[in-house]
């Protein structure tokens, strides 16, 4: 199933992705595809907002990975920018945070070696200053 969104500021871009988070459940792994740029982390904020989280977020350069403390569902946000392309999966430890039956997000998922535990995608291209064009892809 696919879906394409257009929004027109980063505060509509922030409600789309709450209102996407309803359709994830234990076990969802989301990779965020897109340039410098063009959201993944204000979807990833919009997405832990949507989860019920209330916290801060950011994006985990520099850290790899952040694990949000959340009542509801677990929550991991990796970011994949600094490590070498086609990186193991198992060194990064995705099956890991996937078993965790949580929601895990993933920024430049083009760095892994594999697809296979991504159930959805969501690419990001930009269109102007504030437009942003946001396609969906779920694994059937």
């Amino acid at each position: 199933m696919q879906e394409i969104r257009e929004t027109r500021s980063e505060t509509e871009t922030l409600a789309w992705a709450e209102n996407f988070a309803k359709s994830l459940s234990h076990g969802s792994v989301v990779a965020l595809f897109g340039t410098l740029g063009a959201g993944k982390t204000v979807i990833s904020r919009g997405i832990c907002q949507g989860l019920g989280f209330a916290g801060q977020v950011n994006s985990p350069t520099y850290t790899i990975v952040h694990e949000y403390p959340n009542p509801s569902i677990p929550i991991f946000h990796l970011d994949l920018y600094r490590l070498p392309p086609y990186a193991d999966l198992e060194e990064i430890g995705i099956d890991y945070y996937a078993s965790q039956k949580g929601v895990t997000l993933i920024e430049w998922p083009e760095r892994l070696d594999s697809e296979e535990l991504l159930t959805h995608k969501i690419l990001i291209s930009i269109a102007d200053d504030e437009t942003r064009h946001i396609e969906v892809s779920r694994k059937a």
